[in-house]
């Protein structure tokens, strides 16, 4: 069952909201985490650089199947440690039928830095 409908926002509002394209070129395992997830290093392109989120992706990806992927991610969060861990961006997905997520990413190969409209 999904969640209901979010309230009404404006579109300068859903403006504030910074979502961004990137592609992963590192991944490591956080044992640490309360739940399973990884470390992701994702290159949004020159002008943004590299930026590192932990993630609950373990579900549907390996290290192997995540290097070279492009994702979503929201960059304009503050900074959110997790552990010892700085997470700077948060990497976007949708639950599947379980609650494992499922990872956002664009059906063809985009520039990274590219934002969401």
């Amino acid at each position: 069952m999904s969640d209901p409908v979010a309230p009404q926002i404006t579109f300068d509002d859903f403006l504030k909201v910074d979502v961004r394209v990137g592609t992963i070129v590192a991944v490591e395992p956080f044992p640490e985490a309360r739940k399973p997830a990884y470390k992701l290093t994702v290159d949004f392109g020159p002008e943004l650089g590299l930026r590192r989120s932990s993630a609950q992706i373990t579900v549907h990806y390996t290290p192997d199947t995540l290097i070279g992927r492009q994702v979503a991610a929201v960059l304009n969060f503050p900074t959110r440690q997790i552990g010892k861990f700085m997470s700077q961006v948060l990497v976007l997905g949708f639950p599947d039928a379980d609650g494992a997520v499922v990872l956002i990413s664009p059906s063809v190969p985009v520039p990274n830095g590219g934002r969401l409209f």
